[in-house]
């Protein structure tokens, strides 16, 4: 019974996956078509191993591949010679003989033919592959949306791989399996996914594309063992990187580890040291130019996929650009907000394993729509507040206009989809509860789907977290003396709130991870709100002014009392008296 019903919600699983995200399908059906058109013009154009390795072999030579024959090839008038299927024509790590080159030069010499059986097979294991790659979009734990866009890139990225890995193979320079990884692209094309779309994005990616490397090389293991160790370590090294100009560090870092890579596997491998130069050589030529390309390609892609790259989020978060500085003129209340909001928010998703530096440009972004209308949120408020002459159904109105105008700004800014995502879903489709409860003291009958907000939930672990971070912040402003335990057990209501009314059942957030998240929080709060020292003679302001209220109510009653006393038989005064009022 359980195993049936296991069954059924992984059947469940994939059928609201094909209903999300049915474009992504497509894509990879598309591409699936396109890798079997290769295939076949792959199959079709490769007559034999022999046919373009002839020149790569001498008499005497040590051989450094296994060439076994692909068909039965029948002796002839001409050449007397007679090849089995399956028999090895040169032996890896043993002298070439005459012999030897003989059947080789027959393979050579050869008709072309297709092999139906080959084509078959491979079909049957891109297939499995392209299966596999859906799966693990589909159930991987990105916590994001995954986008058009990162399927486009990676499904055009591993026909480029597979393509190069296959005609490459065909060139005499590059037959050889520690000379064909040297021309395929996969460490520049994971770079290139790693940045723009992150880590576990690059991983996936390099798994598919070392196993369409494997395929395309007709199952060499040497290829297929350098590309996935060369892109892992790709996606590590981008791990760091910050700046631009950081790339260029990356390449030569990566055309080191490409050396490392090559010399380990020869050794492992028993290959003479014949052709480790050029071997070598390649590697780090292949690192360090893929470095360097991925650095020149990355701002097109940038502009053109309209991603969230670390490059351009780290523009995005000074706070030097007019967008920010408009802020803080116009809405300066907002604008100390965000900044909170985003420190808020990037200690959590460190503590969480988000992508903080997401977190923290949503922050910053997240009330933009707020500039236009800045008077009527409560932290721009200096004097009366607007919405004490309006009803609270106007008042809504203009509140929750704020999340459909940050969006349309972010939009002609061109913001990248995460951050545009976070401004749209930051508050949810919760009810402004304050105006709901002073509409309801009017009208009991109000509905609260009036006074709810027109947006989804948060789908990212980022989004959620500026939405906790947002109604933190805005909330424990209101606490009197508030230490450590008071906002542990005040936050915590806060976000059972939140759970409770179903803010964060579309983002991957575990109940461990909004215990962390509650752990940065309180740590934050409780050193910004800490209480400090009273230096001597360090007075509240407040108590300054009543002290001066008393002191000068005292000192006027007892300059009252010095008038009300008289001297006896003084009559001048009084005569003086009576003359001023007579000449007022």
């Amino acid at each position: 019974m359980k195993k049936d019903n296991d069954n059924r919600g992984f059947a469940a699983a994939c059928t609201d996956y094909i209903k999300k995200h049915y474009s992504v399908i497509l894509l990879i059906v598309a591409g699936y078509i396109a890798v079997s058109a290769l295939n076949f013009v792959n199959v079709a154009t490769s007559q034999t191993i022999a046919s373009f390795s002839l020149h790569d072999f001498e008499i005497g030579q040590i051989a450094d591949r296994d060439i076994i024959a692909p068909r039965d090839i029948a002796a002839t008038y001409d050449n007397p010679i007679a090849i089995q299927k399956g028999e090895r024509i040169i032996h890896k790590g043993f002298a070439i003989e005459q012999e030897n080159y003989d059947k080789l030069r027959k393979l050579a010499e050869s008709p072309a033919y297709f092999d139906y059986r080959k084509f078959l097979n491979n079909e049957l294991f891109l297939l499995v592959l392209g299966v596999v790659w859906f799966l693990l979009f589909a159930f991987l734990p990105f916590g994001r949306k995954i986008l058009l866009s990162e399927s486009v890139l990676q499904v055009v990225f591993f026909l480029f791989i597979y393509a190069a890995a296959a005609f490459a193979l065909k060139m005499p320079a590059f037959s050889s399996p520690y000379m064909l990884p040297v021309i395929i692209p996969s460490a520049f094309c994971t770079l290139l996914v790693a940045i723009l779309y992150g880590q576990l994005s690059s991983v996936l990616f390099c798994a598919v594309a070392a196993f369409g490397v494997y395929n395309a090389a007709d199952w060499a293991l040497i290829p297929f063992l350098y590309t996935i160790l060369s892109c892992f370590a790709a996606t590590n090294i981008v791990r760091r990187i910050e700046r631009r100009i950081d790339m260029v560090v990356a390449s030569l870092l990566l055309a080191l580890v490409d050396i490392v890579c090559m010399i380990v596997l020869i050794v492992i491998d028993n290959e003479s040291f014949q052709r480790m130069p050029a071997a070598l050589a390649g590697a780090a030529f292949n690192g360090f130019i893929s470095g360097i390309l991925a650095l020149g390609f990355l701002t097109p892609l940038e502009l053109l996929l309209n991603t969230a790259s670390v490059f351009r989020l780290m523009d995005l978060s000074d706070l030097n650009n007019p967008t920010m500085r408009r802020l803080m003129l116009t809405a300066s209340g907002t604008y100390t907000h965000s900044l909170m909001v985003a420190q808020l928010a990037e200690s959590a998703c460190r503590e969480i394993g988000a992508n903080s530096l997401v977190a923290r440009v949503g922050a910053y972004y997240h009330d933009i729509g707020k500039m236009d209308q800045s008077e009527y949120f409560v932290e721009n408020q200096t004097g009366t507040n607007k919405h004490d002459d309006i009803n609270p159904s106007l008042s809504v109105a203009v509140i929750k206009s704020h999340v459909k105008r940050g969006v349309e700004k972010a939009y002609r800014m061109h913001l990248p989809q995460q951050i545009i995502d976070i401004i749209a879903e930051h508050h949810g489709n919760s009810v402004i509860s304050y105006f709901y409860n002073a509409a309801k003291e009017k009208d009991p009958n109000v509905s609260p789907e009036e006074f709810r907000y027109t947006g989804t939930p948060p789908t990212s672990r980022e989004s959620a977290v500026v939405m906790l971070a947002d109604t933190v912040e805005a909330a424990c402003r209101t606490l009197e003396n508030p230490s450590a335990s008071r906002l542990d057990k005040f936050i915590q209501t806060l976000f059972n709130a939140k759970v409770e009314h179903g803010q964060l059942d579309n983002c991957d957030l575990t109940f461990r991870d909004i215990a962390k998240i509650k752990g940065a929080f309180v740590q934050l709060l409780a050193g910004y709100y800490h209480n400090r020292i009273e230096y001597p003679n360090q007075k509240n302001p407040d108590e300054d002014r009543k002290e001066n209220k008393a002191s000068d109510k005292k000192g006027a009653d007892k300059s009252g009392d010095k008038k009300d006393e008289k001297k006896p038989g003084d009559k001048n005064d009084d005569k003086k008296s009576d003359a001023g009022k007579s000449n007022g």
